[in-house]
């Protein structure tokens, strides 16, 4: 019988773990039986992750305090990695901001800021990773986690930085995707709809939006929590091999209208 999904003794970093989805996934893989590092920039929080992780699920785990979009300490997450587990099999670049404000009203420094956090720090994370650790070894799996504002448009909150910069992170995976794929490496997106997270649970609170919701969601309601531990374990597997460049929207058919 095949384990399709079985990642034991496998390595993953996921980046932005501290809260909400990037936790989430974290779970996901750990509890398929694979090592988890966790990085975000806060490490007290990503203490407690490891702790739980290592906890409930009996994996090895290693927090690293990680701001995406400072090279030195992107090469720094990597090389810990490396030292403590000797390989990196999987990447979530999960990590990432957004601003909500009419594209008329945003700043140079607001759009600045998207771009150097989801768009540029995404790949610096990837560029380390695959540089050091998935090339030598010709084998890996980067799972980038873009939105499906990468995809379309929308007409209820104004974000246009965050769409331009997670629309990037969607080309930038087909770039990495057909660069890479000669060394063994899968780069693929997952592009999640609506969920609640800590940046975004103001905006889907209010009643306005919770009515657009309804109505431009085919299945009528947000996503909720474990939604993507699927995704994330499919792109993630040693036994998912021939998909390469995909953009997964888990969007409750947003998308599809």
């Amino acid at each position: 019988m095949k384990e399709y999904f079985n990642l034991k003794d496998n390595v993953a970093i996921i980046t932005g773990a501290s809260t909400g989805l990037g936790v989430q996934m974290a779970k996901a893989l750990a509890n398929q039986g694979c090592n988890i590092v966790v990085a975000a920039r806060r490490q007290e929080k990503i203490d407690a992750v490891a702790k739980e992780l290592s906890d409930t699920y009996g994996v090895e785990t290693l927090a690293v305090r990680c701001d995406i979009t400072d090279t030195d300490m992107v090469e720094n997450l990597v090389d810990k990695t490396l030292e403590r587990f000797g390989k990196i099999d999987i990447l979530i670049n999960n990590a990432g901001t957004g601003a909500v404000a009419p594209a008329e009203d945003i700043t140079d420094e607001q759009f600045a800021n998207e771009l150097r956090i989801d768009l540029f720090g995404t790949f610096k994370v990837a560029r380390a990773v695959a540089k050091k650790a998935m090339i030598p070894a010709k084998y890996g799996r980067i799972i980038n986690i873009a939105s499906m504002y990468g995809l379309v448009g929308n007409k209820q909150a104004g974000s246009s930085p965050y769409h331009a910069a997670k629309g990037g992170v969607v080309n930038l995976t087909r770039a990495l995707a057909a660069e890479w794929g000669k060394y063994g490496i899968a780069v693929n997106s997952i592009c999640p709809g609506y969920f609640y997270t800590p940046l975004t649970k103001e905006t889907l609170d209010l009643p306005e939006f919770q009515a657009y919701a309804k109505q431009a969601i085919p299945m009528e309601r947000y996503g909720e929590e474990g939604e993507l531990d699927t995704a994330a374990i499919f792109l993630a597997s040693p036994k998912t091999t021939y998909v390469n460049g995909l953009m997964l929207a888990v969007d409750g058919g947003y998308t599809a209208i």
